[in-house]
């Protein structure tokens, strides 16, 4: 057992646990700090609050007998406003927005915005680069649910010379216009989120969630919203009942997302918890998921947005994290024109979720949408319909379930047609499983180019639900099948172990190469 410091500000770290353990512990560990008791934690990757800035510690963490310690440096800080003292009164009846703002504004450099308890109502609040805001315990922030209140961009701004354009909005995948975030970031730099409040979009079917798929006035606000943004954090606090997708990051990169707690009712539409849009460089560690949509969801637009900036989501590392409850736990697409490419997935939980892994493109999303190098590696999954799904006939958009679409004869390949390359899966033990061991759909025309089992186990539950284990046409409704494989050039499968389903274990078709180890 060893501890490694993921990430640090005046007041807070963010510690990661070094153990072969998948996101919390049977047992508490206890903290120690400069040999004084500073509580207790299950999990993997933990973070402190109320710390000193300027300070020197050493964290010692004590569990089963064993002992694994660390030293860190706590930064510099400046000053703080204290939002109370620019005008915020945190009793949940004045409108806050404009005094939060105003501490925002006028906080220098190396400066802290101190959001003390209290509740806070608000509308959206803009950052600005090289801020730390800090959501102290018990502070809430509570989101207007009026509309007509909220600051609105439209998709797409012409230059002035016709020559270019400026993206503002946008909307699953396209120019559209947009209500802001709650919290919104636009071409800021260097700026932490942290602490241990929460932000309540207070979403609820009487209003952002009545009559979802209709544009009123535009479309639904995030509650996190960052475009364009580099080097930002978000570490320690809550999020819940959001208008829309939870946390939306959208041609970003260098960001962190740490020990953050995402949810939403299980019935809640569209509220995917983290779907990074075109980015680089995106670190996921030790978050908790429990929503009504995707957990994770890995984006880079439609065709038109892949083709006119041709950005994809890389290089996103996805760590020691807990997703429970939603239609996919860890997800690529379906908007996903502009391709995805190193997606490492490691020592993970999956826990009730529809899917695994949940791979969503089609006909139609364009040559430079090519998925290629995603990993899973030391992932537990307990009671997951299907836990691998790779569809490569989506049927979302006006034209999904088109002949073109659903066509499950080779067609010409053109620059309407996807790839998908390299997926491996390692260490994988997934039990109490219920549609499915996997259903792997490539295109006849443009194969899968390889999939790689390794050490994968495999079992159902006794009293399985049946049910559809992708939204292709024709499927049908499964129960308790095995691994279903069809348009692969090669896949791999070594130690692969399947028990309790019904047919036969393997089902593959329009495979190139395979090979049993």
């Amino acid at each position: 057992m060893e501890l490694k410091v993921i990430y640090k500000t005046s007041r807070s770290v963010t510690i990661e646990t070094v153990t072969e353990q998948i996101y919390e512990f049977e047992t508490m560990g206890n903290i120690l700090l400069n040999e004084e008791d500073f509580g207790q934690t299950k999990q993997v990757v933990f973070t402190l609050f109320d710390l000193k800035p300027d300070t020197e510690y050493h964290i010692c963490l004590e569990r089963d007998g064993e002992k694994a310690e660390a030293d860190f440096h706590t930064d510099y800080e400046f000053v703080t406003l204290n939002v109370k003292e620019t005008g915020a009164k945190g009793d949940g009846i004045q409108d806050d927005t404009h005094f939060i703002q105003a501490a925002i504004m006028a906080c220098p450099k190396a400066g802290r915005v101190l959001i003390p308890r209290g509740k806070y109502r608000i509308t959206s609040l803009f950052l600005k680069s090289h801020l730390r805001l800090e959501l102290a315990e018990g502070a809430e922030l509570l989101a207007d649910t009026d509309r007509y209140k909220y600051p609105r961009f439209p998709g797409m701004i012409e230059s002035y010379d016709e020559k270019d354009d400026y993206n503002l909005g946008t909307w699953e995948g396209n120019p559209l216009p947009m209500f802001a975030g709650i919290i919104t970031g636009i071409d800021v730099e260097d700026v932490v989120i942290y602490g241990r409040g929460v932000i309540d979009g207070q979403a609820s079917r009487e209003n952002w969630w009545d009559n979802v798929r209709q544009m009123k006035v535009a479309f639904r606000p995030r509650t996190v919203f960052l475009e364009r943004c580099k080097h930002v954090v978000l570490q320690g606090f809550s999020l819940k009942n959001s208008p829309s997708w939870v946390l939306h990051p959208y041609f970003s990169q260098d960001l962190k997302f740490l020990n953050l707690d995402v949810k939403n009712p299980a019935d809640s539409p569209n509220t995917d918890g983290l779907d990074p849009e075109s980015c680089k460089n995106v670190e996921i560690l030790g978050l908790h998921f429990s929503l009504g949509d995707d957990c994770i969801a890995i984006k880079s637009g439609k065709i038109y947005m892949g083709r006119r900036y041709q950005t994809p989501s890389e290089n996103i590392t996805i760590r020691q994290c807990l997703m429970e409850n939603g239609h996919g736990a860890v997800t690529v697409g379906s908007e996903v024109g502009a391709g995805v490419k190193n997606i490492h997935v490691e020592r993970c939980l999956f826990r009730h979720t529809d899917r695994g892994l949940r791979i969503k493109t089609r006909r139609g999303r364009g040559k430079d949408s090519v998925l290629s190098d995603i990993t899973f590696d030391h992932i537990h999954m307990d009671h997951v319909m299907t836990p691998f799904v790779v569809n490569s006939f989506y049927f979302c958009d006006p034209d999904g379930k088109s002949d073109y679409v659903q066509c499950r004869e080779p067609l010409p390949v053109d620059e309407r047609t996807p790839e998908i390359n390299r997926l491996y899966f390692t260490n994988i033990k997934a039990e109490n499983c219920h549609v499915a061991a996997s259903f792997l759909y490539g295109l006849p025309e443009k194969k899968i180019e390889r999939i790689e089992f390794r050490n994968v186990d495999i079992s159902f539950a006794d009293q399985a639900k049946a049910g559809e284990p992708a939204m292709l046409s024709g499927v049908g409704v499964w129960k308790k099948k095995g691994f279903c494989i069809s348009n692969v050039d090669t896949l791999i499968c070594e130690n692969v172990k399947i028990s309790g389903q019904e047919g036969e274990a393997f089902e593959l078709s329009n495979i190139d190469h395979y090979e049993v180890r």
